[in-house]
């Protein structure tokens, strides 16, 4: 048999029960990795129940940057017995099985294609430990501290986190290096170290930093202004507003005590958008964080911001739909319900961030949307990219940078200008707006759902409605030039083959490029950033004979959407799904799109002979 070998390059992933204490230990293992400076890339797997069913902490590693998921596991650590079975077939021909020795395991329910470490971690803890719970905690740091020496990790590393998580408190800092060294000791009197994969220091992550993208969005929020937040808890977005309220009790408090905020967790997701439409309308800067099903209770309200003209910033994290769908799992499938969100003809503005950075970025940026267009705004980021650590650029911000708060009259413009609230005097599509108590007696109008003219007047004289559901539309056209332009990665030779994908679909597909550029396949790529799409995305799509759109959803939703909004011939654009809530795999989209060139070249030519 011929073992997997690599030096910071391989796949570990760990089968635990929810609830066993394991995910704080199979982080510090990720991060003492990266500490050693070497990229990773860590997702937790996780139900969504409390406690008692599987769950998984998938790492990647690797130095050459790569942040997707690879697909294939190197080594396992299967500390489940429920889900040995799938847990073992998941092993690469070649890799390796840690597990708990205790209760030894037969041939018959091992394969003889991998390497097969057994360690007694019950028996361990048991001779040490006598209260139930240590024993259960404290072996998930013993296992940590046997991969250490398995991996050629530094201890001292290890150590320095767990001084790091526990600072202040010494009996733990104690009682954890303790368990620490159970397992490394064990390993070396035991077990044959290293392991042909392995890590060795490097200095690849540079001065990234390791976050994720709900915290992101919840800071981007605050240095983009936003003064309220209303939401209801919703998995996987509910960190969103979390994070929020942190930064805001460390940014957003005066001087003496006020604090320059309001945070409201309303009764439902129908009071929560109702706070953030009347604030946005009183002239916060207003959000929410939520997920599929919120969305779903949200449409009406977001309807009414949309015809209204007001603004509002959605955070949208995304998870398995339909119904409550899969509550923990990803995926990219609420494109459409977004775009479309509400009944009659809408059209919302979306914007697709590929990474926390970006969704510091776009957060911060959406709210400028919201103003500047008077109109809902949406930030599509998913679980894989909210609830999971990534490595990304820092976050920058210009400090002269000014609020983009759009169309808004004074009250001396009031005094010298005519007022029209869906008036368009500029040719854009955007109409000018007041505040509430902006004047005595100018610039006030009546805000309703319902049709009207130029002037607010309640109307149903179908000229009126079709210059204000036109006028809407030149506004949309409008944003195509406000919103994050698609970013190109054009191939190495000239190719008839493009593809198109957004969000977290980048990291994987960022590898997979590199894997078929390597195998003589070029594609040209561009990675969309919003909508709606500017010109350059049909100018992209009609240079190339083939695109292949890569999405997360059973649907092709961006796919519908491109041809809905570009009448795109349906033919001409290929579909690479994947969307069984895991995030899609590098190995899945070069298989994909390798598989389709080839049944292109060798599939027969038609003859009239």
């Amino acid at each position: 048999m011929k073992q997997i070998e690599g030096i910071n390059d391989f796949v570990v992933k760990f089968a635990n029960v929810n609830g066993s204490g394991s995910a704080s230990a199979n982080e510090l293992f990720a991060k003492a990795i990266l500490r050693m400076g070497v990229p990773v890339s860590p997702r937790n797997i996780f139900p969504s129940n409390i406690q008692g069913l599987p769950t998984w902490y998938e790492v990647r590693v690797s130095e050459k940057g790569y942040l997707g998921r690879r697909g294939g596991i190197d080594l396992m650590v299967a500390m489940n017995p429920q889900t040995w079975a799938a847990d073992l077939e998941e092993i690469e021909p070649g890799g390796y099985l840690f597990y708990d020795s205790t209760r030894p395991r037969l041939p018959s329910e091992l394969r003889d294609d991998i390497t097969v470490i057994g360690m007694p971690l019950t028996e361990i803890c048991n001779a040490v430990y006598s209260d139930p719970r240590q024993r259960q905690l404290f072996k998930n740091i013993v296992y940590v501290g046997a991969l250490s020496v398995l991996l050629d990790m530094d201890a001292q590393v290890v150590e320095a986190l767990l001084a790091e998580q526990f600072k202040g408190k010494e009996k733990l800092i104690a009682s954890n290096v303790q368990a620490l060294k159970l397992g490394r000791d064990f390993a070396t009197e035991h077990l044959s170290f290293p392991l042909p994969i392995r890590v060795q220091r490097a200095h690849r992550v540079g001065q990234r930093i390791f976050v994720d993208g709900n915290t992101a969005a919840g800071l981007g929020a605050v240095y983009g202004g936003a003064t309220v937040c209303a939401w209801y808890p919703i998995t996987p977005s509910t960190s969103v507003a979390e994070a929020f309220m942190e930064y805001c009790a460390e940014f957003r408090v005066d001087a003496e005590g006020r604090h320059n905020y309001a945070i409201v967790q309303g009764e439902d997701e129908l009071a929560s958008i109702g706070i953030v439409v009347g604030a946005g309308w009183n002239g916060s800067r207003a959000f929410t964080a939520t997920s599929g099903p919120g969305i779903s209770l949200m449409t009406e309200f977001i309807g009414l911001a949309y015809f209204a003209e007001i603004p509002i910033t959605l955070v949208n994290v995304q998870r398995g739909g339909p119904s409550t769908g899969m509550p923990t799992r990803t995926q990219q499938a609420d494109v459409l319900a977004c775009a479309y969100a509400s009944h009659g003809d809408t059209k919302h503005v979306l914007l697709f961030p590929e990474d926390p950075r970006e969704c510091f970025e776009h957060t911060a940026t959406a709210l400028d949307l919201a103003d500047r267009l008077q109109t809902p705004v949406f930030v599509m980021t998913d679980l894989d990219i909210g609830m999971n650590q990534r490595l990304c650029e820092p976050f920058t911000w210009d400090d002269a940078r000014d609020y983009d708060r759009g169309k808004v009259m004074t009250a001396e413009d009031l005094e010298h200008k005519d007022f029209g609230r869906y008036k368009d005097v500029d040719g854009d599509g955007i109409p000018w707006r007041t505040l509430p108590g902006t004047h005595p007696t100018r610039g006030s109008y009546f805000t309703r759902g319902t049709t009207r003219d130029a002037y607010a007047r309640y109307s149903e004289r179908g000229p009126d409605y079709v210059y204000n559901v036109q006028r809407l539309l030149a506004k949309f056209a409008t944003a195509a030039a406000l919103v994050p332009q698609p970013v190109p990665r054009p191939a190495a030779k000239r190719t008839r083959l493009g593809v198109i994908f957004y969000g977290s679909t980048s990291p994987a597909m960022h590898e997979a490029l590199d894997v078929l550029s390597g195998h003589g396949i070029h594609v040209d790529a561009l990675r969309l950033c919003a909508f709606p799409f500017p010109d350059s995305v049909k100018e992209f799509i009609d240079a190339h004979e083939t695109v292949f759109v890569v999405e997360q959803n059973r649907d092709a939703q961006l796919r519908s959407l491109l041809v809905n909004e570009l009448e795109i011939n349906p033919a001409k654009l290929c579909k690479v799904l994947h969307y069984d809530g895991t995030p899609i795999t590098a190995r899945f989209i070069t298989q994909f799109i390798t598989d389709h060139v080839h049944e292109a070249v060798v599939a027969p030519v038609d003859s009239k002979f």
